[in-house]
């Protein structure tokens, strides 16, 4: 009897992203295969990472080397106040390949095209390190990428912050889904500034698609991380912990549903 694929959806959060290195550390050290990876902004740094054939530790090294000054810089657009063109640098410096028909796993980056307000899904061949800065361009903070095909694309979060459907459609039987956005936040958040608000009603936005798209994974991990914000890189280790009990709470209905 063919064993059934499972595929994994890792959700866009920022620097709670550092949360799916914890959940691939338990999934690898239970022996959880993983056929397929899809993943929106923050998940895609990460889920590329893996899929490109680094190990969840040297997925975890190179985090540990992460830093905003490496990966966010100046920009001259007018579509956001920053450029995320020093982190392609950074990841295209650690992963060990940069195109998409050279990863060792099936992975799909999902991006956002402004032009038609649809979804897009880069998979199988083409740049890898351009697809993940689509898919973490995050409106109005970051400026907009430009694909090969002269799109203008953005966060993928917009439609699909947690991409279930994306790695269903890649031939998953079996999805798990981290979802490090459902959980809200516990912290003070500053609504006074016109960025504050935006930013509280973008996670809003979030927040309500994720929860959809919990109905069309087999598994959810959810990862208890609203007291950290999305920017607190220096608390990695945490993000990390975090995301690992996760897993293992899920651990047991994991292996009910693959075996």
């Amino acid at each position: 009897m063919a064993r059934k694929k499972v595929g994994l959806a890792l959700s866009g959060g920022g620097a709670r992203g550092f949360a799916h290195v914890g959940v691939l550390r338990v999934l690898a050290e239970n022996n959880i295969p993983i056929d397929m990876i899809a993943g929106t902004s923050a998940g895609s740094i990460i889920g590329g990472a893996y899929a490109s054939g680094m190990t969840v530790a040297e997925v975890e090294a190179m985090s540990e080397k992460t830093a905003w000054m490496k990966t966010i810089g100046p920009t001259l657009s007018f579509g956001g106040m920053l450029s995320n063109a020093p982190m392609g640098k950074f990841l295209a410096l650690h992963f060990p390949v940069t195109r998409f028909e050279d990863l060792k796993i099936p992975f799909a980056a999902v991006a956002f095209d402004l032009a038609t307000s649809q979804t897009v899904i880069f998979q199988e061949d083409g740049d890898l390190i351009a697809a993940i800065r689509a898919s973490c361009a995050v409106p109005g903070i970051f400026a907009p990428v430009r694909d090969e095909a002269g799109r203008t694309l953005v966060d993928g979060g917009v439609l699909s912050p947690m991409p279930v459907e994306t790695v269903r459609d890649m031939g998953a039987d079996v999805v798990i889904a981290v979802d490090l956005l459902s959980c809200g936040s516990s912290f003070a958040e500053d609504s006074r500034s016109s960025l504050g608000i935006v930013l509280q009603c973008a996670m809003a936005t979030l927040r309500n698609v994720a929860i959809v798209e919990h109905t069309t994974a087999d598994v959810v991990i959810e990862p208890q991380i609203a007291h950290l914000r999305m920017d607190q890189i220096g608390r990695r280790q945490e993000f990390i912990e975090l995301g690992e009990k996760a897993a293992n709470d899920a651990l047991d209905q994991i292996l009910q549903i693959i075996e």
